[in-house]
């Protein structure tokens, strides 16, 4: 009997090879194929016509679902525990398809002080150029959002960890108080993906993703999803895709995306178990002013991370004594790990916020916002742990010197 997605006692891995694909509809083909087209033929003119009416099942034109797509949305929606999923074309493809398709002039949208940079470029360059109020608060507390939430929020918006400082939002408590004033809660659930942090069942509306990272998982594809409740994915699909950003994710894409996602489980336990000895090296270290890991002890929001994370994840950030021009040098003396801007790779990636990820922020902005000049990203890989630290080592003491 071919395994049914529906299961309720399947596991995470489980889902992520098998959801939503029976190879019995597909010749036996272990692997789903792959839809390389543009548009889709109907028996009849009447049948094409019902499916652009929404009345008849089917596809009609890739940009706006492909069969290879409906399969990554339907295997994320079930790991992420959501009714329904939609891929972009990157992550801020589906950040930008998403609130372009919520909000409207007059309304307000709710973030954390702390945000990706080009999401903070896009709330800042981008929705607030068309009449839309962004309003940023210390999210890590629940108190402050009840008092700063007005009949005009229309969105709460929030990274867990945040990107780049990895501060930590206690999901269902602010849930709690969006949903009392009728706010939808949007996540990006990027840093933790689902197999550590599952925002739907915390109490989130919508969950999106830069799949470019751990979920593609091998840095050779750029790629977005949402998750969510199938009524506000399918405006979502038809508004925020369709119509306004044309984000539209490529079939090819899409198969390494679920490819990715076949060792997310694995993958994630092996950054986590590194992350954990890289955070406790630095921790130790002269060179270094604080940690912020969700799996040292001395992490501020370690009890919420408890909570809501399985494990630490693989992001690590690291304030250097020395500031902007530390930073440089303790990167430009690495010779394993690789300065990059991604994160979530086999590689172990480090970048500089300030001046990389983050320079989108200004100085001022950085400083209000927890974006320290001395502040370091670290993305984990799945290299041997022990190289790792020795690079880290050798490039720490040589700043010292």
């Amino acid at each position: 009997m071919p395994f049914r997605s529906d299961h309720d006692d399947a596991g995470f891995s489980t889902l992520a090879i098998h959801s939503g694909y029976n190879p019995q509809d597909e010749h036996g083909a272990l692997t789903p194929p792959l839809h390389m087209t543009s548009t889709f033929t109907a028996s009849s003119s009447h049948e094409l016509g019902a499916r652009f009416e929404g009345v008849s099942p089917g596809h009609f034109y890739s940009r706006i679902s492909n069969p290879t797509l409906d399969l990554l949305e339907r295997r994320i929606a079930a790991l992420e525990g959501a009714e329904a999923g939609l891929a972009t074309a990157s992550g801020m493809g589906a950040i930008s398809a998403t609130l372009w398709t919520l909000l409207t002039p007059g309304d307000e949208i709710i973030t954390d002080k702390t945000l990706y940079g080009c999401t903070f470029a896009f709330l800042r360059d981008g929705l607030a150029r068309f009449g839309i109020t962004v309003t940023h608060v210390d999210l890590t507390d629940a108190h402050a959002l009840e008092k700063a939430i007005t009949g005009k929020t229309k969105v709460v918006y929030f990274e867990t960890p945040a990107n780049p400082n990895m501060r930590i939002v206690d999901i269902a408590a602010t849930c709690e108080v969006a949903h009392a004033h009728d706010a939808i809660i949007v996540v990006d659930n990027t840093y933790a993906t689902p197999y550590l942090t599952r925002p739907i069942a915390l109490g989130a509306d919508i969950v999106v993703h830069s799949a470019t990272k751990y979920l593609g998982g091998h840095g050779d594809l750029i790629a977005g999803l949402v998750v969510g409740k199938s009524d506000i994915l399918q405006e979502i699909r038809l508004i925020g895709v369709k119509d306004m950003t044309g984000s539209v994710m490529a079939p090819m894409t899409a198969m390494l995306v679920m490819r990715g996602l076949k060792t997310l489980a694995l993958r994630m336990e092996r950054h986590c178990t590194s992350a954990e000895v890289i955070a406790q090296f630095l921790l130790a270290h002269d060179a270094v002013s604080a940690v912020h890991y969700p799996g040292s002890p001395s992490f501020p929001g370690r009890a919420i991370a408890e909570r809501q994370m399985k494990r630490g994840g693989g992001m690590i950030a690291f304030e250097l004594k020395g500031g902007i021009e530390a930073g440089h040098r303790l990167i430009n003396n690495l010779t394993l790990i690789q300065c990059a801007v991604s994160l979530g790779d086999a590689e172990t990636l480090i970048q500089h916020p300030a001046t990389m990820t983050h320079s989108t922020y200004t100085q001022e902005e950085r400083a209000a916002h927890g974006i320290s000049d001395g502040l370091v990203r670290i993305s984990v890989g799945l290299e041997d742990v022990d190289d790792l630290q020795k690079d880290l080592e050798r490039a720490l003491n040589a700043q010292a010197g």
